[in-house]
This record gives structure tokens, C-alpha cells and sequence, in this order.
């Protein structure tokens, strides 16, 4: 009977993990980044629809990566892990809003908490 409870224990989908952090928004517009406004920090093109958050990079290291899944409380929907912010910016993601600055400056920085499932580190494709 233990064999049995060992093998149904580890096929168990891995505990949702949470996190507070600071959020704030940005756009696809000259003024908040270069020249090239729609290229994300890992070279993906940004389209205003997408649902996008930029991270610091100290959360790669607790468990967020590149193309992972994540909702914020108080948001519909699942967000993409699809852009890096400067390094010095620490325990904080940035929400993509497109071309919308009214929206995002609406938005402001505020707290939040972030919830995501890990993965076996081995699956990961990593684009540090």
C-alpha cells in the first residue's frame, strides 16, 4: 500500500505558487522605451491585444521564466512572461497595455500578487 501512495503523490500537478509584488504598466511607445517600441527584451514583437508583463529580473530566480503563465489577482485571464525589465528594478513586473497610456497611467503602480505553477526546471527553455 505505500508503493501505491508514493507513485499517486508524485503524479500530483505541482502547488500554485504566489507572490506580492509591484506592478506597474507600460506601452508600446517611443517615449517609455528606444526606437524599437513593439520588440520585447527577449526579441518578441509586441502586439497591443497581447497580455504581457515584463518581470525583474531577480524573479527568474524565484521560479518565473521566459513564455511562463501567470495571473494577477483583481485580472482576468493568464498573462505571458514575455519581456525583462532593467536591473535595477527588483520584486516588480510591468503590465503591458498596448498603445493605451491613458490606461496605464490610470493603472499606476500598485500591489499585487502574481500566482504561477512551477515546472520541472529540465522543461524549460531558457532565454536569460
Amino acid at each position: 500500500m505505500m508503493v501505491l501512495s508514493g507513485l499517486f503523490s508524485a503524479c500530483r500537478s505541482p502547488e500554485t505558487k504566489a507572490m506580492e509584488v509591484r506592478a506597474s504598466a507600460y506601452n508600446s511607445v517611443r517615449a517609455q522605451t528606444d526606437k524599437h517600441s513593439n520588440i520585447a527584451a527577449w526579441g518578441d514583437t509586441l502586439k497591443p491585444d497581447m497580455k504581457v508583463i515584463a518581470i525583474s529580473r531577480d524573479l527568474l530566480d524565484s521560479g518565473l521564466y521566459y513564455g511562463m503563465e501567470v495571473t494577477i489577482d483583481g485580472l482576468e485571464g493568464k498573462y505571458i512572461v514575455l519581456d525583462k525589465m532593467q536591473g535595477r528594478w527588483t520584486k516588480k513586473i510591468d503590465i503591458y497595455m498596448g498603445k493605451d497610456v491613458a490606461k496605464a497611467r490610470e493603472w499606476g503602480s500598485q500591489k499585487v500578487t502574481i500566482r504561477w505553477t512551477p515546472v520541472d526546471s529540465t522543461k524549460i527553455t531558457s532565454k536569460k
